[in-house]
């Protein structure tokens, strides 16, 4: 008997052409969370971060662009990779965490929702193409997602626009040292339902929130600046090392629980693309979720990186990851009819969540 279940027909990203190399920091002024100067040199703290993240360069969006600028241009290359008319497009759901800031000003614009400015943007006419926004930390393009499938699996739509974007460089604070990790950049996947006698397309998801003990692991604070603290701006704050710590301890049982509900081995995953954050955390995460298999040698080929040219730009970097790879532009990484993928993503709440993708 054959069922209902979620393809992505269409992928699509933008990646911004301004390039913010590691040494382009050199001459900021990095302090302490106490305001302290850092007894430091800029060089070697550079080099510390390279070490424990492994990024050496990112992308920042033009000073005329904004997160729905990025997100619209994504969106049309989804659409178009797809095939399908935008105007029969169902919902739009636009994952992001800060809205449309502006160059050199960091408050937070959401109000009209991004995905109506993104609709607006593509001239789509349609009343019934509903569009709103979701805010789930770094996981919530995953997250989107997930909502889509329960849309198309229920009959509710048809065609679906999910798209994740960000423009984290206008919301960190530049005197700490952190802000070297963030990134901008966009991504945008179409989806529509395949009918089935064997599960295709989305196949499973698994998500949880740990709010009480973590919920200020990132959060929005002022600058470690004294004086520019007085003018009441709010950057993006990290507990690093507590969040780390929570990621390594939750994110593979919240891996390894999306593949028993299937009855999945992560032998059976071609690969995983998971939220580039860190590039070593990303790598313990992985040796983590193989011993909870008893597994002790990871597979060199399972997680593809982008986080060492691209940075972490939240939402944006799973759907940029697929995209890249959906385009053939990843040397070494490819997916064919039948393979196993799982898509996943970590952040702010704190959320995790990941969802079960066979290529159809």
């Amino acid at each position: 008997m054959k069922k209902i279940y979620s393809q992505i027909t269409g992928t699509g990203s933008y990646i911004p052409s301004k390039v913010v190399k590691n040494e382009d920091f050199l001459n900021y002024k990095f302090l302490e969370s106490n305001g302290a100067t850092i007894d430091r040199g800029n060089q070697e703290i550079i080099d510390k971060f390279a070490e424990i993240t492994t990024i050496l360069e990112r992308r920042y969006a033009d000073d005329n662009q904004r997160t729905s600028d990025l997100a619209t241009i994504a969106s049309q290359r989804a659409i178009e990779a797809s095939g399908i008319n935008k105007e029969e497009l169902d919902y739009i759901i636009f994952a992001h965490n800060f809205g449309d800031i502006r160059a050199n000003d960091s408050r937070i614009d959401i109000t009209p929702a991004l995905a109506s400015r993104v609709k607006a943007k593509l001239e789509i006419k349609n009343p019934n193409a509903v569009s709103y926004d979701i805010l789930f930390g770094c996981p919530g393009w995953v997250q989107a997602l997930i909502q889509a499938d329960y849309y198309i699996r229920s009959g509710d739509a048809k065609k679906i626009l999910v798209i994740g974007a960000d423009v984290l460089s206008r919301i960190s604070d530049p005197h700490d040292r952190d802000s070297m990790i963030y990134a901008d950049g966009a991504a945008a996947v179409v989806v529509e339902p395949i009918e089935s006698e064997t599960p295709v397309g989305i196949i499973g998801h698994s998500s949880r929130s740990d709010a009480i003990e973590y919920v200020n692991l990132l959060k929005m604070g002022a600058s470690y600046d004294s004086e520019r603290a007085k003018q009441d701006e709010l950057f993006l704050k990290m507990n690093g090392r507590r969040l780390y710590q929570y990621a390594l301890e939750n994110v593979p049982k919240t891996l390894k629980t999306g593949l028993d509900k299937l009855d999945l081995h992560i032998n059976d995953i071609k690969k995983l693309l998971l939220h580039q954050a860190n590039g070593k955390m990303d790598d313990a995460i992985l040796s983590r979720l193989f011993r909870l298999y008893g597994i002790r040698e990871v597979s060199e080929t399972i997680m593809p990186m982008t986080i060492s040219w691209l940075g972490n730009s939240s939402v944006a970097t799973v759907p940029t990851l697929l995209d890249i790879i959906i385009r053939g532009e990843m040397k070494g990484h490819e997916l064919t009819s039948g393979d196993n993928i799982i898509l996943a993503s970590v952040g702010a709440g704190m959320n995790i969540n990941s969802v079960i993708y066979r290529i159809p």
